[in-house]
């Protein structure tokens, strides 16, 4: 998204938040002042002073940290060893690990962070490479920290602790500049609010003076296609009755191994039938991410049974899921979801790209796929709506977009989704919230894993709750209740129900 004579104040010593839409140009404006983007035109001021900087190594010298969207780890470093990356302590001219090993350990936990510096980044959850990113701006020293979306995929009391860091940081008299979606979030945390709308800074205002109505109405326009979509998704799924349609899945003591060799699933059991949407609830870390990989095909059974679509859980390949007719949207869309030097139609071609529309035989139906790339892009307000840019032009929000246009086009018997709405603007959580219940009102069924117990809440018919790899809690939509709920998430209770 191109910048157009946006403009930011930013104050020591307060949360300012800055909110808009997908594509409002808000991460834009965000890698500019950390040296990442250079202005075409304007000036950026410090104490009064113009500057310019050439890359990130200028900001971060100049006390700006920014933690992106995106992590920007390697994978296979430990945590310590990315932290220190680029300032690594030396002994003898060789990294001296012990040494960084305590340094960054005395950094989380003066930030109330908790990290194995030790660990390999590889092996973490998206949750904790969240955090390893935050304690690496502060290890540089920020005085000035930039989070874009920080909270997206942090649980909720993880999210709680996060405002505390940055309301306790903003105390001791730096300055947190906040990018999120979560309209209630920012109220709770900010001093002050700025809102963005195509490329340009439409509104300033005090947090303690405004309503998440006010801002949604200030983010999309008057008059504009996203203006009904003003409030955080819906409270409930609707009158939807219980579903009765045919077992789409039976899975009974399900077992799997983690990344890091240790058990992830210990004997885990649920159903889902046709025309429900079933929630998988727990803290980061749970188990969910491997089950979601079990069942799309993703991660090998090391013991149980079950049935899906038809055919054995075991063996399951992400071949076989797709052609029995599962869809996926995964947890990192990056890593599993697209090819992101592709185009956009190349990548809503993925997976189908042997069929119609987007295959005439064995040949590419050009035509046909950029008809119902177009189509799509049109339908769930793709960003910009150009079928022939790679798909790493586009926003986070905007490639979440197209990774669910995509699935949802396929027209799945069972889609797995997982953080469906991470890193998406209001109107689009709005959005993809209603295609998820319009998959459950054709037949399909619905598996739904979420950090978010806001979204768990508003869209499941029934909820499993995952604590150390086992069900700890059986929910109908009936009898949910969010603090029960939140117990059983923490393994306060036995699994009933």
């Amino acid at each position: 998204m191109s910048l157009e004579d946006a403009s930011l104040d930013i104050v020591p010593g307060e949360l300012l938040a800055v909110v808009g839409e997908n594509g409002a140009g808000k991460s834009s404006l965000m890698n500019v002042l950390y040296g990442l983007y250079h202005p075409d035109a304007g000036t950026f001021l410090m104490e009064g002073k113009p500057v310019r900087f050439k890359s990130p190594r200028d900001a971060i010298a100049r006390g700006i940290g920014m933690v992106h969207q995106h992590f920007m780890l390697v994978p296979t470093l430990t945590v310590a060893e990315n932290v220190v990356l680029g300032r690594e302590p030396t002994k003898r001219g060789l990294l001296d690990l012990d040494r960084a090993c305590d340094e960054v350990a005395a950094t989380a936990k003066r930030f109330g962070f908790q990290l194995d510096p030790r660990a390999r980044v590889d092996t973490l959850t998206v949750g904790s490479q969240q955090k390893v990113e935050i304690v690496k701006a502060l290890h540089r020293g920020a005085q000035v920290l930039i989070l874009d979306e920080p909270t997206a995929v942090l649980t909720p009391q993880e999210s709680d602790e996060l405002s505390q860091v940055m309301r306790g940081l903003v105390a001791q008299g730096r300055t947190v500049v906040l990018i999120s979606h979560k309209l209630k979030e920012v109220l709770g945390v900010a001093d002050r609010v700025a809102v963005m709308r195509r490329g340009r800074t439409v509104a300033e205002v005090r947090a303690s003076e405004t309503t998440v109505s006010a801002l949604a109405s200030l983010m999309v326009g008057e008059g504009s296609k996203g203006a009904a979509m003003t409030g955080v998704p819906a409270a409930a799924s609707g009158t939807q009755e219980a579903a009765t349609g045919p077992v789409l899945l039976e899975a009974k003591d399900l077992r799997a191994t983690g990344e890091n060799g240790r058990p992830a699933l210990q004997g885990v059991s649920l159903t889902v039938r046709a025309g429900e949407i079933v929630g998988i609830a727990g803290v980061d870390g749970n188990g969910q991410r491997e089950l979601a990989e079990v069942l799309t095909g993703l991660r090998k059974l090391d013991g149980g049974e079950g049935t899906l679509l038809g055919g054995p859980l075991a063996g399951l390949t992400p071949a076989l899921a797709k052609a029995r007719g599962v869809g996926h949207v995964p947890e990192d869309r990056l890593a599993r979801a697209v090819v992101k030097a592709m185009t956009v139609e190349e990548n809503v071609a993925l997976g189908r790209h042997r069929q119609p529309p987007f295959a005439r035989g064995p040949w590419v139906d050009f035509k046909g796929r950029r008809e119902r790339t177009n189509q799509l892009l049109n339908s769930y307000d793709v960003r910009p709506p150009d079928p022939t840019v790679a798909l790493q032009a586009l926003s986070g929000g905007n490639q979440q977009k197209v990774v669910v246009a995509r699935e949802l086009d396929a027209d799945p018997k069972l889609l797995v989704v997982v953080q469906p709405t991470r890193g998406l603007d209001i109107g689009a959580v709005a959005q993809v919230h209603a295609r998820l219940r319009e998959a459950r009102g054709r037949g399909a069924g619905v598996v739904m894993v979420s950090l978010d117990l806001e979204e768990v809440l508003a869209l499941s018919d029934r909820v499993y709750v995952l604590y150390e790899g086992r069900v700890t809690g059986h929910f109908t939509r009936e009898h949910l209740d969010e603090r029960e709920l939140g117990r059983r998430m923490l393994g306060a209770e036995a699994s009933h129900g």
